[in-house]
């Protein structure tokens, strides 16, 4: 019998002077994505966290909060991913690295378009996060 569990996956929404990190995606689906990916197998989930922050940006992430778990079957248009989403913070300035043709500093002002996946809600969910200490449920 094969099991169709979803899949764990991580992100990390990264402060960094006053802004977060995000990234341009190398591969389809195309858009800005906050920075993460796969947990290994035999990997834990903070561990993954870090390591895919510093793949895909070149940046030595500390964890500071969880922000939340999103599991909407239809987050990914690839298959069913339930992401464990962090805040973390790190110093220096984010480079475009593994899967991410690209990586930028922005403000809840200065988003960029496209954003890929359900990231644009869990932006939200963070900016508010951040102004009311409110997290999403």
């Amino acid at each position: 019998m094969r099991y169709q569990n979803p899949v764990p996956t991580v992100d990390v929404i990264i402060e960094t002077g006053g802004r977060i990190v995000l990234i341009r995606r190398k591969n389809p689906p195309p858009g800005w994505a906050i920075p993460g990916g796969f947990v290994d197998v035999g990997e834990n989930i903070r561990d993954a966290a870090v390591r895919e922050a510093l793949e895909e940006t070149g940046l030595h992430v500390t964890l500071t909060a969880l922000l939340g778990v999103y599991s909407d079957p239809a987050r990914d248009p690839r298959q069913h991913t339930i992401s464990t989403v962090f805040v973390g913070t790190a110093d220096g300035i984010p480079v475009g690295m593994d899967d991410a043709a690209e990586a930028a500093r922005f403000t809840e002002g200065t988003l960029p378009e496209p954003i890929a996946f359900d990231h644009a809600k869990i932006l939200s969910d963070y900016f508010r996060f951040r102004k009311t200490g409110e997290r999403p449920i």
